[in-house]
């Protein structure tokens, strides 16, 4: 794996707390506006820059490009942002309550990506990916880092830590409630960025955590620009796996596909335990109260059949409430596991869904594996957290 330090435009200290944002794919507009309000500063007038439009603007108009382009360079001219005067690598920390991952900031091979090395789980939809790559187009970088993981390597591990021993760029706690703390990998350190490449070079895979669509675009934009220079490369941060969280991505049906309750509960204990756990579990939120569903993986499934979102699709989503495509049907919607049990019970109490599904979540060896086989994970399946902060880092192409 191929990754090579970069000349960072990024946040004087002063103003790191308030430039750094949520990813552009985790809020809404309405709640981009909510988050950046009074704040110019706010890297979300560069991420979802139609908050600074007129309401009703489309985010994917040449308009909101245009507008995410002026305020980038606006806090380039205002001094909030600063390009770094040489290429390094960065160490970056990032603390949940008790939960801490520390990964490597740097730029990654397109060409990886394009050959394999780079795995996905998830399948990308070309709408998203024409977004991704129009944004890059208009800006000339890419504003958003990837979230990649790797097997856990002790060399990389040492250097990391060796790099967190000494004063940081940023710390500071975001608020979420998420603490973000940056640390220069540069000249002094015990590893030069020659050996930090080396290192690199001996991991014979990555896999792509979060940011498909980001990894896609960039090498789309790499490949209309063939390959030279900065275009061949993109922004991301990898993290070793061991460290990672992730959480439960949750199920919402908007009705009972015509059934009674009744006939609801009657069909899902063909193929459910209902009342108990089991082997494989999730929790059922309906009719005001929670109830445990539990079941046996079938001999000789595969790594994404034995999936539980998979096997929650294939024996009830499908065949009793008529979710064919979960990534097309409008009936079912997704929530983070982030939010808890009280937000699904609140979608389904006021009547906005008539049933919620509280999964568990899929582990990382999961979803290597099945990135490993070639295949690809159902939709919505995995929700790491904590998220990567965007405008800590820009990358300029």
């Amino acid at each position: 794996m191929k990754i090579q330090p970069f000349a960072a435009v990024r946040p004087n200290r002063e103003d790191a707390a308030l430039v750094a944002s949520v990813p552009y794919d985790v809020v809404d507009t309405a709640e981009a506006r909510a988050l950046a309000a009074g704040n110019p500063k706010s890297f979300l007038h560069v991420s979802r820059p139609e908050i600074d439009l007129p309401d009703g603007t489309d985010c994917s108009s040449p308009e909101a490009y245009a507008q995410a382009r002026k305020a980038l360079d606006k806090l380039i001219a205002d001094g909030v942002l600063v390009r770094d005067s040489e290429p390094k690598f960065y160490a970056y920390r990032q603390t949940m309550g008790s939960h801490s991952q520390t990964g490597i900031v740097a730029t990654f091979d397109t060409q990886d990506y394009l050959a394999g090395v780079l795995k996905q789980h998830e399948k990308t939809r070309k709408d998203k990916e024409d977004d991704r790559t129009r944004h890059i187009e208009t800006l000339s970088a890419h504003t958003g880092p990837a979230f990649l993981t790797y097997r856990d390597d002790k060399a990389i591990d040492l250097v990391v830590a060796d790099a967190c021993r000494r004063e940081p760029l940023y710390d500071f706690v975001a608020p979420d409630g998420i603490g973000h703390t940056v640390w220069e990998i540069a000249s002094g350190s015990s590893c030069t960025a020659d050996e930090l490449q080396e290192l690199f070079a001996r991991i014979p895979v990555a896999y792509i955590a979060d940011g498909h669509h980001r990894s896609a675009a960039a090498s789309r934009y790499a490949k209309e620009h063939g390959f030279e220079g900065e275009s061949r490369w993109f922004l991301a941060v990898a993290f070793p796996a061991g460290q990672l969280k992730i959480l439960a991505y949750n199920r919402l049906v908007a009705d009972l596909n015509g059934l009674s309750p009744y006939e609801f509960m009657s069909r899902i204990s063909e193929n459910f335990t209902i009342g108990q756990k089991g082997s494989r579990n999730c929790r059922m939120y309906f009719n005001g109260s929670w109830t445990d569903l539990s079941w046996d993986i079938p001999a000789g499934a595969d790594v994404v059949s034995s999936l539980d979102v998979s096997y929650l699709q294939d024996k009830l989503l499908a065949p009793v409430l008529g979710i064919g495509d979960p990534r097309t049907d409008k009936r079912i919607s997704f929530m983070g596991g982030i939010r808890g049990d009280a937000a699904l019970a609140a979608k389904v109490d006021s009547g906005e869904a008539a049933v919620a599904f509280a999964m568990e979540p899929v582990t990382v060896e999961e979803m290597m594996a099945i990135a490993d086989a070639g295949a690809i994970m159902p939709p919505k399946s995995t929700w790491f957290e904590p998220k990567l902060r965007s405008g800590l880092f820009v990358h300029t192409v």
